[in-house]
C-alpha cells in the first residue's frame, strides 16, 4: 500500500507541475524571409502582460528581378514596417510554453524554444504552405532585419 501512495504522489506532483500556466517570454525580434518569390520583413513584441505585438509586411511573387531592385524592395519593407508599427494592436494570444495561437485556435502563429531562447514566426499566405521565419531578439526596432 506504501508503494501506491508515493505512485499517487509523484503522479498527482507531475499533474500539477504540467498544469501551470506557461508565461509567454516578453521581449522584442527582428526577422526576415528572402527567397526568389517572397519576401517578408517581421517585428514582433511580447509584453510582460503576454500581449503579443506582430506585423509581416510582404511582397508575394516577385520573380525575377536585379539585385538593385531587390534591395529596393527590402527598402520598401522595411519602411512599411516602420510607418505602421505604432498601429499594430497587442493582441492575447493562447501559449503552452512552446506554441502561441490566436485564443481558442488551432493553427501555429509562432513557436518559442524555450532552451535555446529562439522564436520563430509561422507565415501564411494563401493557399500556399507556410514559412517558420526564425526571429533574432533586439533590444529595440531600429536595427535592420536585412541586415542580419
Amino acid at each position: 500500500m506504501h508503494r501506491y501512495a508515493i505512485l499517487l504522489l509523484i503522479g498527482f506532483g507531475a499533474l500539477i507541475a504540467c498544469s501551470r500556466p506557461a508565461h509567454p517570454p516578453a521581449g522584442r525580434w527582428i526577422g526576415h524571409y528572402d527567397a526568389p518569390d517572397v519576401m517578408v520583413d517581421v517585428r514582433l513584441e511580447i509584453g510582460r502582460d503576454g500581449t503579443v505585438r506582430a506585423s509581416a509586411p510582404d511582397l508575394l511573387d516577385v520573380g525575377q528581378v536585379s539585385d538593385k531592385d531587390r534591395a529596393a524592395m527590402h527598402t520598401r519593407l522595411a519602411g512599411d514596417l516602420a510607418e505602421s508599427w505604432d498601429e499594430v494592436a497587442p493582441r492575447a494570444m493562447d501559449f503552452d510554453g512552446r506554441v502561441f495561437r490566436k485564443p481558442g485556435g488551432v493553427a501555429p502563429q509562432m513557436e518559442w524554444d524555450p532552451q535555446t531562447k529562439q522564436m520563430k514566426l509561422v507565415f501564411y499566405f494563401g493557399t500556399k504552405h507556410s514559412i517558420h521565419i526564425s526571429m533574432h531578439a533586439v533590444d529595440n526596432f531600429d536595427s535592420d532585419p536585412w541586415a542580419r
